[in-house]
């Protein structure tokens, strides 16, 4: 569609858009008119399988998402669940910082609502935040968690029971997947030894007296998730461990990476963690078969954000950093199963799905409305139209990231086509400080941008990639830029035809009225959620929200 087309056609649509203003982006109580088919009238057993830093790289999607890494990477679990349930487009974080992530996952609302929770390093969970798996014991499920839940933070994994609910007696070695498995001799014996680990730790939950059946009397809720998809990884491992070849990512990552080698082994190893989770994801898939509830567990795989330390993934909100994938498979609670549905679903919708179904009561607090029509319907695509929106933001992430410890805030609403952020404090610096945007820092040298995040632009992971743009920013000058230059106050992409963001429209007054719609719905769901950071108490920019990280 031409500009002029599209302006015509967006200007029609523009009062459908405010009608559905809140509607759309489904900040709202749960409906009582939801009803799973009588085959799941028992309580369900809900998993989750929540893997570390995965953006939205599946085989799954090679087809929904041509010329991506997706038709390089092999997920045949993730894939073979989809097939087995529903398969989602458009899933997106809350925020694409580990914590304000997993906090708005478990307590069912925007990231902003979660107060100390709702920051990376410094986080607190204070218990007057809603968390479903400590409701769903409440009302007599059993729970248990395996690697990472809710962490950095205090207390570790607290919305998942903490210390008292975790299953990891065989190990935390899978966490460091290339690490230990290119350490071993036989490089195949290695993984299923990391494998063995991963199996012995469900069951420990599952199965502790490896009788084949389930322990307990109730429905459990579980989460897995390992953090192997989180740097650092070992470079070569992509190809050595599981065959990818990083020059098959030719032409297939983001325009605004140097398409060299260096970088394309970089995300190939990142891929690689991606297809050791995705054989984690068949152990478990295995021993909920094994015990018999594969067929009354809703299961749900995704995973908290895009790629780190690479530019524009982790920490941005660009399509890179929010986009996450998303597999939801239940047997006897979905009766139309190998669906692909394109609406936009929000990270914390699960949390109030999973207490729908459970037949738990949602607590106020929790305002994100839950996806069980989604899930009983019948139809691919588009199901409910107002679903056509996703509102991301994030505040601080690595505490000394900047000047005084201060975030760097945005907000941003994304659409089929658009993509409109809000940089609220433009000249801060995006990924934290560092050299060239601070003329008095010196630069660090290749190993410390490789290792250390910390060494400079804290809040973008240390990484061979990093290492390279900012060695390398005189001959990539826009490389660097995207990777850790100052944004303006607005940004507006045109995503049908720049999905790398590369354009913005802001300034451009052909699409004022695009950029006015989007600002007026982005602005009215945030006062209308609380978020702070539009209201008279901006507390994101005081107090313990900027203390130092101990």
């Amino acid at each position: 569609m031409n500009p002029q087309s599209l302006r015509l056609s967006l200007s029609c649509q523009t009062v459908l858009a405010g009608l559905a203003l809140l509607g759309g982006l489904h900040w709202a109580p749960a409906v009582a008119d939801e009803r799973v088919p009588e085959s799941a009238a028992k309580r369900p057993h809900i998993v989750m399988a929540f893997a570390d830093d995965w953006g939205c790289y599946a085989s799954a999607y090679a087809t929904r998402f041509p010329n991506s890494p997706s038709e390089v990477v092999r997920t045949p679990n993730f894939d073979r669940i989809a097939g087995d349930g529903v398969l989602f487009a458009n899933a997106f974080v809350s925020a694409p910082s580990c914590t304000p992530c997993r906090s708005s996952l478990l307590s069912g609302q925007p990231f902003w609502r979660c107060e100390r929770a709702s920051i990376l390093q410094g986080a607190i969970w204070d218990f007057s935040q809603p968390a479903y798996p400590l409701l769903l014991e409440e009302s007599g499920y059993r729970i248990g968690q395996t690697y990472k839940v809710w962490s950095p933070g205090s207390p570790a994994d607290a919305p998942h029971g903490g210390k008292r609910a975790e299953f990891e007696s065989a190990g935390r070695r899978f966490n460091g997947f290339s690490q230990n498995a290119m350490k071993a001799k036989d490089h195949e014996v290695g993984k299923q030894n990391l494998l063995a680990e991963v199996r012995a730790n469900i069951r420990s939950f599952l199965d502790a007296d490896d009788d084949g059946t389930l322990d307990g009397d109730g429905p459990i809720c579980y989460w897995f998730g390992p953090t192997n998809t989180h740097r650092k990884w070992v470079a070569g491992s992509g190809k050595t461990l599981w065959g990818i070849d990083p020059d098959d990512l030719k032409g297939k990552l983001p325009s605004y990476l140097p398409d060299v080698p260096v970088v394309r082994e970089d995300f190939a190893d990142y891929l690689g963690e991606a297809m050791a989770f995705d054989a984690a994801l068949g152990v478990l898939d295995e021993e909920l078969r094994r015990v018999g509830i594969a067929d009354d567990t809703l299961l749900v795989v995704s995973g908290d954000h895009g790629v780190p330390g690479v530019s524009r993934g982790k920490c941005n909100l660009y399509d890179f950093g929010t986009h996450v994938p998303m597999a939801i498979r239940w047997p006897n609670g979905v009766p139309h199963p190998g669906r692909l549905v394109e609406d936009f679903v929000s990270l914390p919708s699960l949390a109030t799905t999973f207490l729908s179904v459970a037949d738990v009561a949602i607590p106020e607090k929790m305002i994100s409305k839950p996806i069980v029509d989604i899930l009983i319907d019948s139809r691919s695509g588009q199901i409910d139209p107002s679903r056509d929106a996703a509102i991301t933001g994030r505040e601080r992430h690595v505490a000394a990231a900047r000047e005084d410890n201060l975030p760097y805030p945005q907000r941003a609403i994304q659409t089929k086509d658009w993509l409109y952020v809000i940089n609220f404090e433009p000249e801060r610096t995006p990924m934290g400080d560092g050299p060239v945007l601070q003329a008095d820092r010196t630069i660090p040298n290749k190993d410390a941008l490789t290792n250390n995040t910390f060494a400079a632009y804290a809040d973008l992971d240390a990484s061979p990639t990093k290492a390279f743009i900012v060695l390398n920013r005189e001959e990539y000058p826009e490389a660097f830029d995207a990777a850790v230059g100052r944004r303006p106050r607005i940004e507006l992409y045109y995503l049908a035809n720049d999905p790398d963001c590369r354009t913005n429209l802001a300034e451009n007054p052909d699409w004022d009225g695009e950029r006015q719609r989007l600002h007026q719905r982005l602005m009215s769901t945030l006062k209308s959620t609380g978020d702070p950071r539009v209201s008279d108490d901006v507390i994101f920019e005081s107090g313990t929200y900027i203390a130092p990280n101990r």
